[in-house]
């Protein structure tokens, strides 16, 4: 048993002496679980780091054992993020969404096709937490908790969309919302017109899909929202009150 194909890295924990076990993300088998002999080594611990992009290739004798993971480095995220203390909080939020939201060997090539864009654009300044969003955003919508942001669940309009149901998911227009505005998600100009994604609409963005991954995704495991998520937001709202030296 064997498959060959580009890979995301995103999760490492040790396994025995200087290997690793990993969890990688295909577009065409999903999370998959293996043993990367190595991993932790002088020679592999470049290539074996969370975020890369990588040419995997995974052997067991039969398909319900861990097997073996291989790889060659194709795009280096982790080392383009690690003088960033954003990209590097975004990177690892982005890993451990998916690696706990996403079932284990179920493809999801919307999935993988947005991590890898997000993981390309990784060392770009300003795009790394924007990108994340919207990846998480189309994370809920193809794990089946569809977010629609295309009209007002209440009056149908489809301008000035400023809110999202807690409950269902829908937008809310300004009006609509009116005095049940504070029970309302604010929903970022960015995820529906051309708004600059500044860091306060970044965290509205944050808190929107993390209450849709804490509630859904990882409620329905009876998980709780990652660490590494949890972080994130905390850094975004430690910048947003001004101590530019947080992270």
């Amino acid at each position: 048993m064997e498959w060959s194909d580009p890979a995301i890295i995103l999760s490492l924990a040790p396994y025995g002496e200087g290997d690793q076990r990993a969890i990688v993300l295909t577009e065409a088998n999903g999370a998959w679980h293996g043993l990367a002999r190595g991993g932790a080594s002088r020679r592999g611990a470049p290539v074996w780091q969370e975020g890369n992009l990588i040419a995997a290739r995974w052997v067991a004798r039969l398909p319900e054992q861990l097997g073996t993971l291989s790889a060659e480095l194709v795009h280096p995220a982790a080392a383009l993020a690690m003088n960033d203390a954003m990209a590097l909080a975004v990177l690892r939020a982005a890993c451990a969404v998916a690696a706990g939201a996403l079932p284990e060997r179920a493809a999801h090539p919307a999935a993988f096709l947005g991590l890898a864009r997000l993981m390309g654009g990784i060392g770009i300044a300003g795009a790394a937490l924007p990108a994340l969003v919207r990846f998480e955003v189309e994370l809920l919508r193809e794990l089946g908790y569809g977010l629609d942001f295309t009209a007002c669940a209440v009056s149908g309009a489809h301008e000035d969309l400023a809110y999202v149901s807690p409950r269902t998911g829908r937008a809310v227009s300004r009006a609509a919302a009116g005095v049940w505005a504070e029970r309302l998600l604010r929903l970022p100009g960015f995820l529906v017109g051309d708004e600059v994604a500044d860091l306060p609409a970044c965290r509205d963005g944050l808190a929107l899909t993390g209450h849709f991954l804490a509630r859904d995704a990882f409620g329905a495991r009876h998980a709780p929202l990652p660490s590494a998520r949890v972080a994130l937001y905390d850094l975004v709202t430690r910048r947003m009150n001004g101590e530019t030296h947080a992270g």
